[in-house]
């Protein structure tokens, strides 16, 4: 490790500490989605569908890309300002790897499926395997809000231990 200034120190704290505190934020809006607003559309299967469609429900969409686009800007941040930092740096681009690789499924498993459930509001057409569907998107959204829960509370250890270069 290079010769740590106090300035480069707060910097890194900084940032590290901001990504954290929206991730954790961001969990906290993945916990209500998926225990309060996931399972009233899952329920009835294409009925509650229309909790989803942008023109009469509740649009998640703008929330979710100012969200995730916000997070991934300071956590990209956070890695530069940590870059001289051998363990914190490192375990950030482990934590950064796996939040990427469930961001892309996201991209492609959730979102193309919640814009099907929102189609299928729109023209009510009856879909195939509705119930399953519906189900496996639910049971995989545990999963992922889960693995977003771990990758935030694996930030906490290096904050403590950005904390603690200084002393």
């Amino acid at each position: 490790m290079e010769l740590l200034t106090t300035p480069y120190i707060t910097r890194a704290e900084l940032w590290l500490c901001i990504t954290t505190l929206l991730y954790f934020l961001m969990n906290g809006a993945q916990i209500f989605e998926t225990l309060v607003f996931v399972p009233k559309w899952v329920n009835s299967p294409p009925d509650n569908f229309k909790l989803l469609s942008d023109g009469t429900g509740v649009s998640l969409k703008i929330f979710w890309i100012v969200l995730h686009s916000l997070h991934e800007i300071t956590f990209i941040l956070a890695i530069v300002f940590c870059w001289k930092i051998d363990p914190v740096r490192n375990w950030l681009l482990i934590l950064f790897a796996i939040h990427i690789a469930v961001r892309i499924w996201t991209l492609s498993f959730f979102a193309p499926n919640i814009i099907a459930f929102q189609k299928m509001a729109e023209t009510p057409s009856f879909a195939q395997d509705l119930i399953n569907r519906t189900s496996l998107w639910q049971t995989l959204n545990y999963v992922r809000v889960g693995i977003f829960i771990a990758v935030s509370i694996g930030l906490v250890p290096l904050c403590i231990r950005l904390f603690n270069l200084r002393h």
